[in-house]
């Protein structure tokens, strides 16, 4: 259990300037952000006396409960309102990856290679499918098939109800690369499939077969060549972040490079109106314009890296790895406020369908749930 703590985040910021405070009506008086941490849990089944872990995984939010694995041990549901645990499932070495569901089905990999089909409203493992290799990378469910990328660098696609294989693609041998832990996603549009290989190479597929359409090759020069992060599709595009400190833009059908920028990394992409959002592995948050890259705003993180930024009420949310959970106004890039959880956040929010909160799980493996409004009122808030 974590003893009661007493947080105080309230965080004030003036849209205007040059008009002084008598000048201002009700509607255009500063507001504060008020960030409201309303639950916490411990996920790890015991204390942890060995090496730190990576705890990445995005929460689940199923009807009234969340679920979230952490590194160590396996993968546990709260209730939301009582907090109590509903149910757990040990899993050997832990979860890493974020998870994809449908309905009342969880798919999650293991760090033990191992796929999981999980029935939320049990907690029971439906089946498994061992991969031979960890599985750090975020499945993809699409018209019942399960596609993902093993750290073997090897493309799975499964029956999702039954876990039996449909095809399978295999990379050139990567052994003799110097990787980054992490692995990309699938992103589908039209029947393809598109996913970037720890090589720098980025390979749309045919859905049905697993046959390769193209494949183009973006980072050749760096000692690291993953492109770890996932595609995003936007119209007739794909934006995809490499290794290399780039974030490309490519033709959807062709893969030809349209532009690319200097500000690549690990994390995926976000799509904004007109811009995209994206971090860098030098420590930078920056906001492009999708139409040819340049950028609208940037900041840098003061404590490691910037992980996968979402977007909440007007903000753009983004945990640093070594630091604070960060709030940033979308507009412009002015920082509204901030949460401290302990050792970092490697965990991309998850926003809640109303768009009122969020969760994440931090590097000491707590589960968070944050609520972040605009107000003009002081206000105390207890965690316990």
């Amino acid at each position: 259990m974590l003893t009661q703590k007493i947080l105080t985040l309230i965080i004030t910021a003036s849209f205007l300037s040059g008009c002084s405070m008598a000048a201002l009506n009700k509607k255009d008086r500063p507001q504060r952000l008020v960030i409201t941490p309303f639950w916490v849990r411990d996920t790890l089944a015991k204390p942890n006396v060995g090496f730190r872990k990576v705890n990445r995984m995005s929460p689940v939010i199923y009807k009234d409960r969340v679920i979230v694995g952490n590194a160590l041990d396996g993968l546990v549901a709260y209730d939301i309102q009582s907090k109590n645990q509903v149910w757990r499932i040990d899993i050997p070495f832990g979860i890493e990856a974020s998870a994809t569901g449908v309905k009342d089905r969880l798919f999650v990999g293991s760090n033990n290679g191992k796929m999981y089909s999980v029935d939320l409203a049990k907690g029971q493992t439906v089946w498994t499918f061992d991969t031979k290799s960890e599985i750090v990378a975020e499945p993809l469910l699409q018209d019942g098939i399960l596609y993902f990328i093993s750290g073997s660098q090897s493309v799975f696609a499964l029956d999702a109800l039954s876990g039996k294989q449909v095809w399978m693609y295999n990379r050139q041998d990567t052994a003799n690369l110097m990787t980054v832990r992490g692995g990309s996603r699938p992103a589908y549009a039209n029947g393809i499939i598109y996913l970037g290989f720890s090589d720098g190479s980025v390979v749309s597929l045919n859905a049905k077969t697993g046959t390769p359409q193209w494949e183009m090759t973006l980072n050749r020069n760096t000692r690291f060549k993953d492109i770890d992060a996932s595609p995003v599709i936007d119209g007739d595009y794909v934006y995809i972040n490499s290794y290399d400190d780039k974030l490309y833009c490519l033709s959807k059908d062709k893969g030809e490079i349209i532009w690319k920028a200097p500000w690549g990394g690990f994390s995926t992409p976000v799509i904004m109106g007109d811009k995209i959002v994206t971090t860098s592995s030098l420590g930078d948050l920056v906001v492009l314009f999708k139409r040819n890259g340049t950028v609208a705003w940037k900041t840098k993180t003061q404590e490691g890296l910037f992980v996968d930024p979402v977007l909440l009420k007007g903000l753009v949310v983004a945990g640093e790895s070594q630091g604070k959970l960060m709030f940033f106004d979308s507009l412009t890039g002015e920082v509204k406020g901030s949460f401290e959880p302990g050792r970092g956040v490697f965990s991309k929010p998850t926003v809640s369908a109303d768009r009122s909160t969020l969760y994440f799980i931090s590097g000491e493996g707590n589960v968070y749930g944050l609520q972040a409004q605009f107000d003009s009122k002081s206000s105390v808030y207890y965690l316990r």
